[in-house]
């Protein structure tokens, strides 16, 4: 299956997302040799696997940005004919043991979102997904309002998990960050501890950006939506 070599810098790697827009994922599927799903119900990752391929991410699984010699993190960004993202946007897993000592600074997820090539593709559950059309990528790195906005968030939903408060985490807590299950299913369990700091079993969680929050970068980067 034959995908893009490493690229050697930001240009670069920008360069080959900008040759990307206004193509089909059919497209862009077929020049590389990727068979497409009849749907993502159960392959939802997909379409960030594919372009991966497309622009030579390394990283795979591995715990770092996709692509780690650049520190450049790649999401796919669902959206609409408007520019209005359809989903809340995954982030990385988040751990529920192993907390002592972490600090936003040292975390998993700031060096996830310290620099990160947006690519919309609109997804509208209408339109099959060969047909799928790639936009305009961005790069974006957090400003300093919204690394605030973020270890904030980080912070509080952290504390919680830590204070054993995992299963009463909503959607409601956060501004712009999230703590939600990730699973593929409720048999996927991991560990974490209640507040009598008792080890259980509970889904995996991961952190997400709000829609609210990516609707804003569409606009401020693209002039959309």
């Amino acid at each position: 299956m034959p995908s893009a070599p490493i690229p050697h810098n930001e240009a670069e790697l920008l360069e080959r997302a900008y040759n990307l827009a206004g193509l089909s994922l059919g497209d862009v599927a077929q020049k590389i040799g990727v068979k497409i799903p009849a749907n993502l119900n159960k392959e939802k990752g997909w379409v960030g696997l594919l372009l991966e391929q497309a622009l030579g991410a390394s990283a795979g699984s591995r715990p770092e940005p996709d692509f780690p010699q650049l520190g450049i993190e790649l999401k796919s960004l669902p959206i609409n004919q408007f520019g209005k993202p359809l989903e809340t946007t995954f982030v990385c897993v988040a751990p529920l043991t192993g907390l002592t000592g972490i600090t936003w600074q040292t975390s998993h997820i700031k060096n996830k979102m310290a620099r990160v090539l947006w690519v919309p593709v609109i997804s509208e559950r209408s339109i099959p997904i060969a047909q799928r059309i790639i936009g305009t990528p961005f790069i974006w790195s957090p400003s300093a309002e919204e690394e605030q906005l973020l270890a904030q968030d980080w912070q509080e939903l952290t504390d919680m998990i830590v204070l054993g408060e995992v299963e009463n985490i909503h959607g409601k807590h956060g501004q712009i960050l999230q703590l939600r299950p990730k699973a593929a299913n409720s048999k996927a369990l991991t560990n974490a501890y209640n507040k009598h700091g008792q080890p259980f079993k509970t889904l995996p969680r991961g952190f997400y950006l709000k829609i609210g929050f990516t609707h804003g970068l569409i606009k401020k980067h693209l002039r959309i939506g």
